[in-house]
């Protein structure tokens, strides 16, 4: 059995029923040009041609409609006109397919894993239920492969360069989207950070993938953005896949943006998959809301590098807004200075969540006024979020000495 793109070619529909309107989906979703031929149109494909302009005869077929197709699906309901339309196909050597139809193409049930498809179809006769029942059990399979960094998606050979900036949230392999892990699984080359899953991760890629490690650690940035713009740019250009794999998302505080400027400049194609912010799953991961009805309606998410603008020492002293500090361990005495100088209350809760998500995760509870020597008694140390604000409460949620999952265990 062979494989065939139908992008941009005549594909031609006989009969206007259920059938079609299910195939009709699949054949817009793969570019195809599509008419059908049908007196009448069952009500979901009567909506697809009106949706995409489908061209439509409302008649019976003539033989004159199969000139120009590469592709005949047909499914009248008519067993007559079906063999009919099939053995008109066969005499001028016109692929045809369709319930039904004794054709020399048979429709695949299929699940797509990245740019590759695996299919199913019977080999004696068609049996679309049994191929669709065989497909879904392989999708069940392909998707734990995917999950584990198991399915071998990798191309063989080269051929167009691309960029996927791929998001490992707070940590865990599992918190990944499987999006992701298929990403990882096609890429030639992943430029890793020193944040996220990267350890974890990248011991399932085989040994031919090029792992370039570019992680910053607070006040030790051995390579540039710049340099790290240029080798994005270069192995791609080189025609190979590229994963920039970032920790948390790549557009919070993870200089995304500028990569995919870099990209765009160069000519490469690039696109980003996001994933859970340390600043959201870390504090939950303590069992701290950000947001909690009654608590907290908004929240503000800064850079704890940075200076404080008068936006971020406004959401300091909004009782109603919960401040998220980010890389903010070095700055916690700047910081605690200038809101308590901008009015903000000293008994303000804060919380310090060290390495969420991990076996090492810990978690301090303090306030405003408490909170650079309670940081100095710890050893406070990165990673770590910072949480300003009344959903930081002691026992809000859980037990103070409880993270969520052990309390989903308990």
């Amino acid at each position: 059995m062979l494989g065939m793109s139908i992008t941009g070619r005549d594909v031609l529909m006989v009969g206007g029923g259920a059938v079609t309107a299910r195939r009709l989906s699949r054949f817009i979703a793969e570019g195809a040009r599509v008419r059908i031929v049908a007196p009448e149109l069952h009500e979901t494909t009567a909506l697809l041609v009106r949706r995409h302009e489908i061209p439509w005869r409302a008649r019976p077929v003539r033989a004159r409609d199969l000139r120009g197709a590469w592709l005949v699906h047909v499914a009248t309901g008519d067993r007559r006109t079906d063999r009919m339309v099939t053995a008109l196909c066969e005499r001028r050597r016109i692929l045809c397919a369709g319930e039904g139809a004794r054709g020399a193409v048979r429709m695949t049930a299929q699940v797509d894993a990245g740019d590759a498809t695996v299919a199913v179809a019977s080999r004696v006769g068609a049996d679309p239920r049994r191929s669709a029942a065989v497909r879904d059990a392989v999708a069940d399979v392909v998707a734990d492969l995917i999950a584990d960094g198991r399915l071998p998606l990798r191309r063989r050979r080269s051929g167009m360069g691309r960029v996927d900036l791929v998001g490992g949230g707070p940590g865990p392999a599992d918190l990944m989207t499987v999006r992701a892990r298929r990403l990882i699984a096609e890429a030639d080359v992943i430029i890793a950070d020193r944040l996220g899953p990267a350890a974890e991760v990248l011991q399932s890629v085989t040994s031919d993938v090029e792992v370039i490690d570019v992680g910053k650690q607070p006040g030790h940035h051995p390579v540039s953005q710049e340099e790290i713009n240029r080798l994005i740019v270069a192995r791609a250009a080189a025609g190979l896949r590229v994963v920039r794999l970032k920790g948390g998302d790549p557009f919070v505080f993870g200089r995304g943006g500028e990569e995919v400027q870099a990209c765009l400049a160069a000519g490469i194609a690039v696109e980003v998959t996001p994933a859970p912010s340390s600043a959201i799953a870390v504090p939950q991961a303590a069992g701290i809301p950000v947001t909690h009805r009654g608590t907290a309606a908004a929240f503000h998410v800064v850079n704890g590098q940075g200076e404080l603008g008068p936006t971020t020492l406004a959401a300091l002293a909004d009782p109603g807004v919960t401040t998220v500090v980010l890389m903010g361990v070095a700055a916690l005495s700047r910081l605690v200075d200038a809101a308590l100088l901008h009015g903000v209350p000293p008994d303000r809760p804060m919380a310090f969540v060290e390495s969420g998500h991990t076996a090492e995760q810990r978690t301090t509870w303090t306030t405003l006024a408490a909170a650079v020597a309670d940081a100095d008694e710890v050893s406070l140390r990165n990673p770590a979020v910072i949480v300003v604000g009344d959903v930081a409460i002691p026992g809000l949620l859980l037990p103070t000495s409880t993270t969520m999952s052990e309390a989903a265990s308990a």
